[in-house]
């Protein structure tokens, strides 16, 4: 099988790195930039087992098995931790987190190597530490000739804060021969302009709802019935599709409807808290993909408006079909462009009640304005 049968979808990505591959002209730093959950880990990671294709017998298997393993010395892989007291730049990434934290970080990371799709999830780890791309400078100056390529992923670069990519960026001016940088993010805006300069760029694209579908049954042993429904919701991301699945997909959308009911009908304070019981883990992302699954609703109201039948909210067409008679639709475009805007202010790291407070005014400025 070739590695690149276990990267779902991607097909313009895997064309360039094709190029670098048979050109034998691979650059040495990669931003891999696009939504969360549609592969940028696994590409990066099947993409170090292809450079080692070249190598023959043990050479190549030890690297392999390696890489797979997320193991040093032929990968250091990078991920937000949380931050604790009396940390300084003495104290390793890992030295000062408690034995609950580390016990965590063990089982995420074993989850990883289990299943590339796999968002990993500590609680507090909201930054990737400057410790962390201080140790790049440590791997790099060990040397291991056994192993002629190394590499280094960095996964959510956009948690670096400033000083950690000034850090960062002193290893990618210069890097020794064999050494290969991947950052990868959802946000590409977040990173200095100086890091984006000195590293090849590519977008990634969201997944089909087939694929979403696929990896949901292969990689995490969902139903295909429940697969096939959560895929449809999930805007083409690993990430939105587990969320929906952990949180159960048929509870998440009564929810939806009901945060629209009690906004529609001025019961703000049922809103909010409506609101809050959809949130998990009550953070950005959430309220975020709320905000999608809200647009959605919005479009199968455009759909009633065209006469066409086949909603994403096919369970709640009575919902869909009441609404539509009662309000219209013309000011519809309006609102879903508002919520896009108000998704995009998710990105600013805003108060998630001031969000809360600005979602629903805007869902009842709908019908106000009708």
């Amino acid at each position: 099988m070739s590695y690149w049968e276990l990267v779902c979808e991607q097909l313009k990505v895997k064309e360039i790195l094709n190029i670098f591959l048979s050109n034998r002209r691979v650059p040495h730093a990669f931003v891999f930039s696009g939504p969360g959950g549609v592969g940028k880990f696994n590409t990066a990671l099947q993409f170090c087992k292809l450079l080692y294709t070249s190598f023959n017998g043990a050479e190549h298997e030890n690297a392999v098995k390696l890489i797979s393993n997320l193991q040093e010395p032929v990968l250091k892989y990078i991920i937000p931790l949380p931050r604790v007291r009396g940390e300084d730049a003495e104290y390793s990434s890992l030295d000062k987190l408690s034995k609950e934290q580390i016990e965590s970080y063990q089982s995420e990371i074993l989850k990883k190597i289990s299943n590339p799709y796999h968002k990993i999830f500590i609680e507090d780890a909201n930054t990737i530490k400057i410790s962390s791309i201080r140790e790049i400078k440590k791997f790099i100056n060990t040397s291991f000739n056994e192993f002629p390529y190394r590499f280094i992923i960095i996964d959510d670069a956009h948690l670096m804060n400033e000083q950690s990519q000034n850090a960062l960026l002193k290893s990618l001016e210069e890097p020794p021969e064999g050494y290969f940088f991947f950052l990868l993010t959802e946000s590409k805006v977040k990173l200095l302009p100086t890091i984006i300069s000195r590293c090849w760029n590519l977008e990634f694209d969201s997944l089909s709802v087939n694929a979403v579908k696929n990896i949901l049954i292969n990689n995490f042993e969902v139903e295909p019935e429940l697969a096939s429904k959560t895929a449809q919701f999930s805007e083409g991301s690993i990430h939105s599709a587990i969320f929906l699945l952990n949180y159960n997909i048929n509870v998440i959308l009564e929810n939806i409807i009901s945060i629209l009911r009690y906004s529609f009908g001025k019961r703000y304070y049922s809103a909010i808290k409506e609101l809050n019981s959809s949130l998990v883990n009550q953070n950005l992302d959430e309220i975020k993909l709320i905000i999608r699954l809200i647009k959605i609703w919005l479009n199968d109201i455009l759909k009633k408006k065209y006469s066409i039948t086949e909603y994403y909210f096919s369970d709640f067409i009575d919902s869909i079909e009441k609404f539509s008679d009662k309000y219209g639709s013309s000011r519809i475009e309006i609102l879903y462009d508002k919520l896009s805007f108000l998704e995009e202010k998710c990105e600013m790291n805003l108060n998630l009640n001031v969000l809360f407070l600005n979602l629903i005014f805007e869902l009842r400025g709908l019908i106000l304005r009708n």
